[in-house]
């Protein structure tokens, strides 16, 4: 699915009723102070379909996506009806999801701020640990950084729109 795609409208009590997922799974690292305080700020955000939460070292996460090797070592989300985002196409996924953030996600992912949002994601990625430090929380044995895909992947694969 194109980032176009991604900030179109879904099912649910979304306004537009445009066909998209009518839910979203959310694959993120539990082990990241990070990554679970902004799972916390995602659930508490008003959502136009449900979300649920995996985290991406857990046995579950393993069997619903066992040959994708990004898994803890991006953000992946995965839509109900097949469509998934990996890294900054996931995060403006999440924010499409809210309703006080859809406006915002469709802006990201235009195509004079998707490299500018890309950026961005990459760089709080790659310095997860000292952002929660700064924020007070701790990142325990390390684990709270970004990490290379797995081991012969090829990289990350990218919407048509350039992500």
């Amino acid at each position: 699915m194109t980032t176009d795609q991604a900030a179109s409208p879904g099912t649910g009590s979304a306004p537009t009723g445009a066909p998209g997922p009518a839910s979203l799974t959310v694959f993120y690292d539990r082990g990241c102070a990070l990554c679970r305080r902004s799972r916390a700020w995602l659930e508490a955000q008003p959502t136009w379909l449900p979300l649920t939460f995996v985290a991406a070292d857990a046995d579950e996460a393993r069997a619903l996506l066992p040959d994708l090797p990004w898994l803890g070592t991006e953000l992946v989300v995965v839509g109900d009806d097949g469509s998934s985002w990996i890294g900054p196409a996931a995060f403006v996924t999440c924010l499409w999801a809210t309703v006080r953030y859809r406006a915002w996600s469709r802006r990201l992912a235009s195509p004079a701020l998707a490299p500018l949002a890309e950026r961005f994601f990459v760089a709080v990625s790659a310095n997860r640990s000292t952002l929660a430090a700064a924020l007070g929380d701790g990142c325990p044995d390390g684990t709270c950084h970004h990490r290379p895909p797995a081991a012969g992947a090829t990289g990350r694969p990218r919407p048509a729109s350039g992500w």
